[in-house]
Protein backbone atom coordinates (compact mmCIF):
# COMPACT_ATOMS: atom_id res chain seq x y z
CA UNK A 1 0.00 0.00 0.00
CA UNK A 2 1.10 3.57 -0.63
CA UNK A 3 2.11 5.70 2.34
CA UNK A 4 -1.09 7.11 3.84
CA UNK A 5 -0.99 10.72 2.77
CA UNK A 6 -3.59 13.30 3.69
CA UNK A 7 -3.83 16.24 1.32
CA UNK A 8 -5.14 19.26 3.20
CA UNK A 9 -7.76 21.13 1.26
CA UNK A 10 -6.26 24.60 1.48
CA UNK A 11 -8.02 27.93 1.85
CA UNK A 12 -7.76 28.54 -1.89
CA UNK A 13 -10.35 25.82 -2.48
CA UNK A 14 -12.71 27.34 0.07
CA UNK A 15 -12.28 30.75 -1.52
CA UNK A 16 -13.02 29.14 -4.87
CA UNK A 17 -16.40 28.10 -3.39
CA UNK A 18 -15.99 24.36 -3.82
CA UNK A 19 -18.42 22.86 -1.28
CA UNK A 20 -15.81 20.95 0.73
CA UNK A 21 -16.43 20.42 4.45
CA UNK A 22 -14.37 22.73 6.71
CA UNK A 23 -10.99 21.19 7.47
CA UNK A 24 -11.58 18.28 5.13
CA UNK A 25 -8.66 16.25 3.79
CA UNK A 26 -8.30 14.17 0.66
CA UNK A 27 -7.76 10.66 2.00
CA UNK A 28 -6.39 7.56 0.35
CA UNK A 29 -9.08 4.96 1.00
CA UNK A 30 -7.44 2.07 -0.84
CA UNK A 31 -4.87 1.26 -3.51
CA UNK A 32 -3.19 -1.71 -5.15
CA UNK A 33 -5.64 -1.98 -8.02
CA UNK A 34 -4.71 -1.70 -11.68
CA UNK A 35 -7.12 1.00 -12.89
CA UNK A 36 -10.16 2.11 -10.90
CA UNK A 37 -13.31 3.37 -12.61
CA UNK A 38 -17.08 3.66 -12.61
CA UNK A 39 -18.12 4.43 -8.99
CA UNK A 40 -21.85 4.23 -8.26
CA UNK A 41 -23.86 4.47 -5.03
CA UNK A 42 -26.81 2.35 -3.92
CA UNK A 43 -29.75 3.41 -1.75
CA UNK A 44 -27.85 2.57 1.46
CA UNK A 45 -24.81 4.67 0.54
CA UNK A 46 -22.58 1.72 -0.40
CA UNK A 47 -20.24 2.52 -3.28
CA UNK A 48 -19.43 0.05 -6.05
CA UNK A 49 -16.48 0.64 -8.39
CA UNK A 50 -14.58 -1.25 -11.04
CA UNK A 51 -11.02 -2.41 -11.51
CA UNK A 52 -11.42 -3.01 -15.21
CA UNK A 53 -8.01 -4.52 -16.13
CA UNK A 54 -8.48 -7.06 -13.31
CA UNK A 55 -12.08 -7.69 -14.45
CA UNK A 56 -13.84 -7.11 -11.17
CA UNK A 57 -16.40 -4.93 -9.40
CA UNK A 58 -15.66 -3.98 -5.79
CA UNK A 59 -17.93 -2.74 -3.00
CA UNK A 60 -17.17 -0.18 -0.29
CA UNK A 61 -19.46 -0.68 2.71
CA UNK A 62 -21.15 2.38 4.22
CA UNK A 63 -21.48 0.43 7.50
CA UNK A 64 -17.88 -0.73 7.93
CA UNK A 65 -15.80 1.31 5.49
CA UNK A 66 -14.30 -1.94 4.24
CA UNK A 67 -13.83 -2.89 0.59
CA UNK A 68 -14.42 -6.36 -0.80
CA UNK A 69 -14.90 -8.02 -4.16
CA UNK A 70 -18.50 -7.92 -5.33
CA UNK A 71 -18.11 -9.73 -8.66
CA UNK A 72 -15.24 -11.34 -10.53
CA UNK A 73 -15.17 -11.83 -13.47
CA UNK A 74 -17.38 -8.86 -14.33
CA UNK A 75 -17.49 -8.57 -18.11
CA UNK A 76 -14.70 -5.96 -17.99
CA UNK A 77 -17.26 -3.55 -16.56
CA UNK A 78 -16.47 0.15 -16.75
CA UNK A 79 -19.14 2.72 -15.83
CA UNK A 80 -21.84 1.75 -13.32
CA UNK A 81 -25.16 3.18 -12.16
CA UNK A 82 -28.03 1.94 -9.99
CA UNK A 83 -31.54 1.91 -11.39
CA UNK A 84 -34.68 2.87 -9.44
CA UNK A 85 -35.26 -0.79 -8.49
CA UNK A 86 -31.87 -1.16 -6.84
CA UNK A 87 -30.26 -3.15 -9.62
CA UNK A 88 -26.73 -2.35 -10.76
CA UNK A 89 -26.39 -1.32 -14.41
CA UNK A 90 -22.93 -2.04 -15.83
CA UNK A 91 -21.22 -1.08 -19.07
CA UNK A 92 -19.64 -4.46 -19.72
CA UNK A 93 -17.41 -3.70 -22.67
CA UNK A 94 -15.68 -7.10 -22.93
CA UNK A 95 -18.42 -8.07 -25.40
CA UNK A 96 -19.94 -4.62 -25.90
CA UNK A 97 -22.88 -5.24 -23.59
CA UNK A 98 -25.10 -3.41 -21.12
CA UNK A 99 -25.79 -5.52 -18.00
CA UNK A 100 -28.35 -5.43 -15.20
CA UNK A 101 -27.03 -7.11 -12.04
CA UNK A 102 -29.09 -8.15 -9.02
CA UNK A 103 -26.93 -7.18 -6.00
CA UNK A 104 -28.46 -9.92 -3.85
CA UNK A 105 -28.18 -12.90 -6.19
CA UNK A 106 -25.54 -11.45 -8.56
CA UNK A 107 -27.64 -12.70 -11.44
CA UNK A 108 -26.66 -10.95 -14.69
CA UNK A 109 -29.23 -9.98 -17.30
CA UNK A 110 -27.83 -8.78 -20.63
CA UNK A 111 -30.00 -5.83 -21.61
CA UNK A 112 -28.23 -4.99 -24.86
CA UNK A 113 -25.42 -6.41 -26.97
CA UNK A 114 -25.81 -4.66 -30.33
CA UNK A 115 -27.27 -1.80 -32.30
CA UNK A 116 -28.58 -2.51 -35.79
CA UNK A 117 -27.05 -6.01 -35.56
CA UNK A 118 -23.54 -4.62 -34.99
CA UNK A 119 -21.54 -4.67 -31.78
CA UNK A 120 -21.41 -1.50 -29.76
CA UNK A 121 -18.02 0.20 -29.82
CA UNK A 122 -17.71 -0.24 -26.07
CA UNK A 123 -20.38 0.99 -23.62
CA UNK A 124 -18.50 3.31 -21.28
CA UNK A 125 -20.73 5.24 -18.88
CA UNK A 126 -24.44 5.12 -18.02
CA UNK A 127 -27.10 7.16 -16.24
CA UNK A 128 -30.60 5.96 -15.36
CA UNK A 129 -33.38 8.56 -15.50
CA UNK A 130 -36.29 8.74 -12.99
CA UNK A 131 -38.55 6.85 -15.42
CA UNK A 132 -36.10 3.95 -15.60
CA UNK A 133 -34.71 4.75 -19.04
CA UNK A 134 -30.95 4.54 -19.58
CA UNK A 135 -28.61 6.89 -21.39
CA UNK A 136 -25.18 5.47 -22.14
CA UNK A 137 -22.10 6.56 -24.06
CA UNK A 138 -20.41 4.33 -26.63
CA UNK A 139 -16.94 5.64 -27.52
CA UNK A 140 -14.25 3.48 -29.09
CA UNK A 141 -11.18 2.65 -27.00
CA UNK A 142 -9.29 -0.35 -28.33
CA UNK A 143 -8.88 -2.92 -25.56
CA UNK A 144 -6.03 -5.40 -25.33
CA UNK A 145 -8.48 -8.11 -24.26
CA UNK A 146 -10.53 -7.86 -27.47
CA UNK A 147 -9.91 -10.46 -30.12
CA UNK A 148 -9.82 -9.30 -33.74
CA UNK A 149 -11.39 -5.89 -33.18
CA UNK A 150 -9.10 -3.30 -34.70
CA UNK A 151 -11.79 -0.87 -35.82
CA UNK A 152 -15.10 0.26 -34.34
CA UNK A 153 -18.18 -1.72 -35.40
CA UNK A 154 -20.43 1.34 -35.21
CA UNK A 155 -19.63 4.10 -37.67
CA UNK A 156 -20.16 6.82 -35.06
CA UNK A 157 -19.40 7.23 -31.38
CA UNK A 158 -22.84 7.88 -29.95
CA UNK A 159 -25.04 8.40 -26.94
CA UNK A 160 -27.92 5.91 -26.86
CA UNK A 161 -31.18 5.87 -24.93
CA UNK A 162 -32.92 2.68 -23.82
CA UNK A 163 -36.48 3.40 -22.60
CA UNK A 164 -37.65 1.29 -19.68
CA UNK A 165 -38.89 -2.07 -20.94
CA UNK A 166 -37.61 -1.52 -24.49
CA UNK A 167 -35.64 -4.20 -26.30
CA UNK A 168 -33.61 -1.85 -28.51
CA UNK A 169 -32.04 1.56 -27.93
CA UNK A 170 -32.55 4.77 -29.87
CA UNK A 171 -29.77 7.10 -30.95
CA UNK A 172 -29.87 10.09 -28.62
CA UNK A 173 -26.80 11.96 -29.92
CA UNK A 174 -24.33 11.18 -32.70
CA UNK A 175 -22.59 14.48 -33.46
CA UNK A 176 -19.95 14.31 -30.72
CA UNK A 177 -16.32 13.36 -31.31
CA UNK A 178 -15.91 10.93 -28.39
CA UNK A 179 -18.64 10.98 -25.73
CA UNK A 180 -17.56 9.63 -22.37
CA UNK A 181 -18.83 10.78 -18.96
CA UNK A 182 -22.57 11.23 -18.51
CA UNK A 183 -24.89 12.36 -15.70
CA UNK A 184 -28.41 13.74 -15.44
CA UNK A 185 -30.38 15.87 -13.02
CA UNK A 186 -32.41 14.13 -10.33
CA UNK A 187 -35.66 15.53 -11.76
CA UNK A 188 -34.86 13.98 -15.14
CA UNK A 189 -35.00 17.26 -17.03
CA UNK A 190 -31.31 17.78 -17.86
CA UNK A 191 -28.53 15.59 -19.23
CA UNK A 192 -24.82 16.41 -19.24
CA UNK A 193 -22.46 14.62 -21.63
CA UNK A 194 -18.70 15.06 -21.71
CA UNK A 195 -17.16 14.98 -25.18
CA UNK A 196 -13.62 14.09 -24.17
CA UNK A 197 -12.55 14.08 -27.82
CA UNK A 198 -13.59 17.71 -28.33
CA UNK A 199 -12.66 18.80 -24.77
CA UNK A 200 -16.15 20.10 -24.14
CA UNK A 201 -19.11 19.19 -21.94
CA UNK A 202 -22.65 19.80 -23.17
CA UNK A 203 -26.01 20.25 -21.49
CA UNK A 204 -29.28 19.00 -22.99
CA UNK A 205 -32.94 19.31 -22.15
CA UNK A 206 -34.67 15.93 -21.91
CA UNK A 207 -38.05 15.75 -23.62
CA UNK A 208 -40.88 13.59 -22.25
CA UNK A 209 -40.11 10.90 -24.82
CA UNK A 210 -36.43 10.82 -23.81
CA UNK A 211 -35.15 12.76 -26.82
CA UNK A 212 -32.40 15.30 -26.22
CA UNK A 213 -33.07 18.90 -27.22
CA UNK A 214 -31.59 22.38 -26.88
CA UNK A 215 -27.95 21.37 -26.72
CA UNK A 216 -25.68 24.04 -25.32
CA UNK A 217 -22.05 24.23 -24.30
CA UNK A 218 -21.82 23.76 -20.54
CA UNK A 219 -18.04 24.22 -20.22
CA UNK A 220 -14.88 23.99 -22.30
CA UNK A 221 -13.57 20.83 -20.68
CA UNK A 222 -14.06 17.18 -21.47
CA UNK A 223 -14.18 14.47 -18.83
CA UNK A 224 -13.75 10.77 -18.25
CA UNK A 225 -16.44 10.51 -15.59
CA UNK A 226 -18.75 12.95 -13.83
CA UNK A 227 -21.23 13.48 -11.02
CA UNK A 228 -23.59 16.15 -9.72
CA UNK A 229 -24.48 17.42 -6.26
CA UNK A 230 -27.77 18.65 -4.80
CA UNK A 231 -26.78 22.29 -5.46
CA UNK A 232 -26.46 21.55 -9.17
CA UNK A 233 -22.66 21.64 -9.27
CA UNK A 234 -21.00 19.36 -11.82
CA UNK A 235 -17.78 17.45 -11.06
CA UNK A 236 -15.54 16.56 -14.02
CA UNK A 237 -12.42 14.39 -14.00
CA UNK A 238 -9.09 14.13 -15.75
CA UNK A 239 -6.23 15.84 -13.95
CA UNK A 240 -7.85 15.70 -10.54
CA UNK A 241 -11.48 16.79 -10.10
CA UNK A 242 -12.71 20.12 -11.48
CA UNK A 243 -15.94 21.57 -10.12
CA UNK A 244 -18.36 23.83 -12.02
CA UNK A 245 -21.52 25.49 -10.78
CA UNK A 246 -24.92 24.91 -12.41
CA UNK A 247 -24.22 27.65 -14.96
CA UNK A 248 -20.87 26.23 -16.07
CA UNK A 249 -18.68 28.62 -14.05
CA UNK A 250 -15.51 26.98 -12.76
CA UNK A 251 -15.40 26.90 -8.96
CA UNK A 252 -12.00 25.28 -8.56
CA UNK A 253 -10.14 21.98 -8.45
CA UNK A 254 -9.61 19.09 -6.07
CA UNK A 255 -6.14 17.79 -6.98
CA UNK A 256 -4.43 14.51 -6.21
CA UNK A 257 -1.01 13.08 -6.99
CA UNK A 258 -2.19 10.57 -9.60
CA UNK A 259 -1.52 11.04 -13.32
CA UNK A 260 -5.19 10.53 -14.21
CA UNK A 261 -8.49 10.73 -12.37
CA UNK A 262 -11.10 8.56 -14.07
CA UNK A 263 -14.37 9.03 -12.24
CA UNK A 264 -16.21 10.33 -9.22
CA UNK A 265 -19.44 9.89 -7.23
CA UNK A 266 -21.01 10.76 -3.89
CA UNK A 267 -21.64 8.05 -1.32
CA UNK A 268 -21.88 7.20 2.36
CA UNK A 269 -25.01 7.17 4.50
CA UNK A 270 -25.43 10.95 4.30
CA UNK A 271 -24.28 11.11 0.65
CA UNK A 272 -21.70 13.74 1.62
CA UNK A 273 -18.52 11.77 0.90
CA UNK A 274 -16.99 12.26 -2.53
CA UNK A 275 -15.38 9.08 -3.87
CA UNK A 276 -12.66 9.53 -6.49
CA UNK A 277 -11.23 6.74 -8.63
CA UNK A 278 -7.72 7.59 -9.83
CA UNK A 279 -5.30 5.14 -11.46
CA UNK A 280 -4.70 2.30 -8.96
CA UNK A 281 -6.43 4.04 -6.05
CA UNK A 282 -9.65 5.15 -4.42
CA UNK A 283 -9.75 8.51 -2.60
CA UNK A 284 -12.39 10.21 -0.48
CA UNK A 285 -13.06 13.75 0.71
CA UNK A 286 -15.86 15.00 2.93
CA UNK A 287 -18.17 17.59 1.40
CA UNK A 288 -20.58 20.16 2.84
CA UNK A 289 -23.23 19.30 0.25
CA UNK A 290 -24.83 15.97 -0.60
CA UNK A 291 -24.73 14.26 -3.94
CA UNK A 292 -27.75 13.09 -5.91
CA UNK A 293 -28.65 9.55 -6.89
Amino acid sequence: MKPILFFLITASFVQAQIPIAPGAELKLAADGYKFTEGPAVDAKGNVYFTDQPNDRILKWSADTGKIEDFMKPAGRSNGLCFDREGKLIACADEKGQLWRIDPETKKVTVLLDNYDKKLFNGPNDVWVDPAGGMYFTDPFYKRDYWQGREKPDQEKQRVYYLPKGAKAPAIAEETLVQPNGIIGSSDGKLLFVADIGAKNTYQYDIAKDGKLTNRKLFCEMGSDGMTRDSAGNIYLTGKGVTVFDKDGKKLGEIPNTESWTANVCFGGKDMKTLFITAMDSLYTVEMSVAGTR
